[in-house]
Formats: structure tokens, C-alpha cells, sequence
């Protein structure tokens, strides 16, 4: 007999690529009940290294106080488990390597409180390179060479979601190990700086890495009036450039928050120059809060998805590429 899309969904692992939403016990529980096995969840962006460590101290205290609805991934059995118990596996991730400061030391020690995802970059430049708002991308520096290196030993997943074309060939074609766009849409549908050509899509998948799509509405081509069915047809135009075993889910979910928190995101280091201007944050209707995940599978199929095309994008993919990372 054949499956229904929501029927595969609830037998799948679901792991979305990146969540930054204003996190509490609500969100929590909200992503258990979705059915979200595992999401990459944003500990540090402009942070240093000792606020960044607070940031974790704060989810610790979570992972106590919320056992019942989470738990923290260090390998990817943890998020295993966590679909076994019905819980929601989080991998602590950094959008940026700020908190790594200029100490190389600090990539083991991050990475031993759990961070396993960080990007090089958050839009501007930094030790390691530039992000994909800074006037002159430099390309990756020779510590950021040390820094993805470091990065490959201790088995924490490079991400290039926000950083400038060079650097992110730079890390591409530097890192042992395979890196991510955890979360981005084609410029193909809409130009915008923090999207990416039909080249950099192609390429990071040649060289064996993985696309997670975005569905943050200012980078759709219909913006706070896309639908569901918008994003999915994004998710098939990545699909269709490198294929459905390199790509998943990275939806940016910002859930709870406000025009603070987009004012902080958008100035550089939080408080310098304004970077952008991203309007109108509405998501896509079909998909605009996380409970709404589960209708991620039913858009899937009503655009005709296969049930395995929607099994591996939904998740088997990102836990396939995290085994690849994070095993030694």
C-alpha cells in the first residue's frame, strides 16, 4: 500500500537546516508537536567567544528544564534517538565564527559544548573572510584556512549561507570535509545578495557539498506574498540543478520575534552600518509557523513528488551529510 505525504513525514527524520527563532519552552514544544526531529539552532551571530559560551550556558539550562520536549545533538544517533523518543534534537549552531575571536583553540572548545554547524561569515567581513554584504569580498585569510581546517579535525559543519561568493569557494575548495548553504535560495529566482547563482549551487554540490533552501520571504521572487507552493517550486529549481540527494530544508523560521531583533541582524557587528532592509517579514502562507511543518510534505506531494524524493529532502539528506561531517 502506498504511503500518504504525511504518513511518510511522521515516519521520517525531519531536520531543518536552520531555525533563529526567539527560543522559549512554547518553541519547544511547538517543534516536538511538528515533528521535528532536529534542527540547527542559532546560539551566536555577532556574539564573541564568552558571550557566545553564556548563549550555551542559557540552553543547558533548557536541555534541563525542557527534557521532555529536547535534547541536544552531538552525533547524528543522538538525532536518531530523538526520533525513536519523540523529542526534538538540537544542534547548537554559530552564523558566524566571531566567537571563535582569533584563537584557534576555541574551535575544540565550541565544538565540545556541542557546536556542530558554524558559518564563516555573517554578511560582513571577519577574521576569516567576507560575507555576502561587504563591499570587496577578500576571500578566504590564511587563519581562515586554519580555522576550516580545525574545523575538518573536530567535525563541525562549515556553512556559507551568508558569505561572499570567493570565501565560499575559497571553503569549498579548501575543506576536506563536505560544507554547506544551510540555508539560501537561487538568484536564478529572484537577485539578491544573499542568493546564490546557478554556478555556486552547481559547484558546492560538484565538490560534494549540500543545499539547504530558505524560505525567508524577501529573498522569494513574490516576497511576504509567497505561498507554500512557492517555496516548494524553489526547492525544484535547486533540485533540478544538482539533484534531490544534496538538497534539504533551511527555513529561517524567526519566530517571536520583532523589529528589534531584524534591526540587530541587519547592522554590521549589531550596531554598525545598516546592511539591508528586508521589508515586510511575512512567511510564505502554508508555512508560517513552525507547527506548520507537516504541510511542507503535502505541498511536496501535491507538486508531485516522489514519497523518497520527499523523505531525503525532508531530512534523510541533512542526516546523511552530518554523519559525513561529524564521524571522524
Amino acid at each position: 500500500m502506498n504511503k500518504s505525504a504525511r504518513q511518510v513525514y511522521d515516519d521520517s527524520v525531519v531536520i531543518d537546516g536552520l531555525i533563529i527563532s526567539n527560543w522559549n519552552g512554547d518553541i519547544f514544544k511547538e517543534m516536538r508537536q511538528a515533528g521535528l526531529t532536529a534542527a540547527n539552532c542559532t546560539c551566536s551571530v555577532w556574539e564573541g567567544f564568552e558571550a557566545t559560551v553564556q548563549n550555551i550556558a542559557k540552553w543547558n539550562g533548557w536541555f534541563r528544564q525542557y527534557a521532555d520536549e529536547i535534547v541536544k545533538a552531538r552525533s547524528t544517533e543522538d538525532i536518531v534517538q530523538a526520533k525513536k523518543a519523540g523529542k526534538t534534537a538540537i544542534i547548537l549552531g554559530m552564523q558566524n565564527t566571531t566567537a571563535f575571536e582569533d584563537q584557534i583553540g576555541y574551535v575544540e572548545i565550541l565544538k565540545s559544548l556541542g557546536v556542530g554547524i558554524a558559518q564563516m561569515t555573517y554578511n560582513t567581513q571577519n577574521w576569516v573572510g567576507s560575507g555576502c554584504y561587504e563591499g570587496r569580498d577578500s576571500g578566504l585569510s590564511d587563519f581562515g584556512r586554519e580555522v576550516v581546517a580545525e574545523m575538518n579535525r573536530v567535525g563541525m559543519l562549515c556553512d556559507l549561507s551568508h558569505v561572499g561568493p570567493k570565501t565560499s569557494r575559497d571553503v569549498i575548495d579548501s575543506s576536506s570535509k563536505p560544507v554547506a548553504y544551510s540555508h539560501c535560495l537561487p538568484a536564478g529566482l529572484k537577485a539578491h545578495p544573499r542568493n546564490k547563482s546557478d554556478e555556486e549551487l552547481r559547484y558546492i554540490v560538484e565538490k560534494g557539498g549540500f543545499v539547504g533552501v530558505t524560505m525567508f520571504p524577501p529573498f522569494l521572487p513574490k516576497g511576504a506574498q509567497s505561498d507554500i507552493g512557492d517555496y516548494i517550486d524553489a526547492i525544484d529549481y535547486v533540485i533540478n540543478l544538482v539533484g534531490e540527494d544534496s538538497v534539504g530544508i533551511g527555513t529561517d523560521f524567526t519566530q517571536g520575534y520583532g523589529e528589534e531583533f531584524f534591526d540587530w541582524i541587519t547592522h554590521d557587528k549589531g550596531f554598525g552600518r545598516k546592511l539591508t532592509d528586508f521589508g515586510e517579514v511575512k512567511n510564505p502562507d502554508g508555512i508560517r509557523r513552525i507547527s506548520d511543518f507537516p504541510n511542507l510534505a503535502d505541498a511536496m506531494s501535491r507538486a508531485g513528488w516522489t514519497n523518497s524524493k520527499i523523505e531525503k529532502v525532508v531530512g534523510a539528506n541533512w542526516l546523511g551529510l552530518l554523519d559525513r561531517v561529524w564521524s571522524s
